[in-house]
């Protein structure tokens, strides 16, 4: 299994035990790191909602570490370039959004994330798999 794939796998396996995962394709697993992301901050939202404090905090903090970990260590700056940069600091923006919102208790936030990761996700699913590789997956950083 190449690096790549290790370390989407990794950061995965913090959101899922799916044993489509070991199988999946680089571009399939960083869309299951969008869906991740997306369904932990959906759970943040309802127990924002209910004021479950500890539980709404576990979910963002597992959001940021979908997005931190999985999908912004997965890019390679060298193949993607300008875009792989501004993923990169857009990816930062997010997981400060999310640290806002569990701290201030705030829904605005998490719906602006959400939003933001829905049309990364959908742009992605789009890219062809060969030319998501040069954009977003690593294959050179290691586990």
């Amino acid at each position: 299994m190449s690096a790549m794939n290790r370390n989407a796998l990794n950061a995965y396996a913090q959101i899922s035990v799916d044993g489509s995962v070991a199988t999946a394709s680089p571009h399939r697993l960083i869309t299951m790191l969008f869906e991740g992301a997306l369904l932990s901050i959906a759970t943040a939202r309802g127990h924002m909602q209910r004021n479950e404090i500890a539980a709404k905090g576990a979910a963002i903090s597992k959001a940021i570490a979908i997005i931190d970990e999985g999908l912004k260590l997965s890019l390679d700056m060298k193949a993607g370039g300008d875009l792989a940069q501004k993923l990169d600091a857009l990816y930062e923006y997010m997981c400060l959004r999310l640290l806002f919102a569990n701290l201030k208790n705030d829904l605005e936030p998490l719906d602006e994330i959400s939003s933001l990761l829905n049309d990364l996700k959908s742009a992605w699913v789009e890219i062809d798999p060969e030319k998501a590789k040069a954009i977003q997956i690593s294959q050179s950083t290691p586990l």
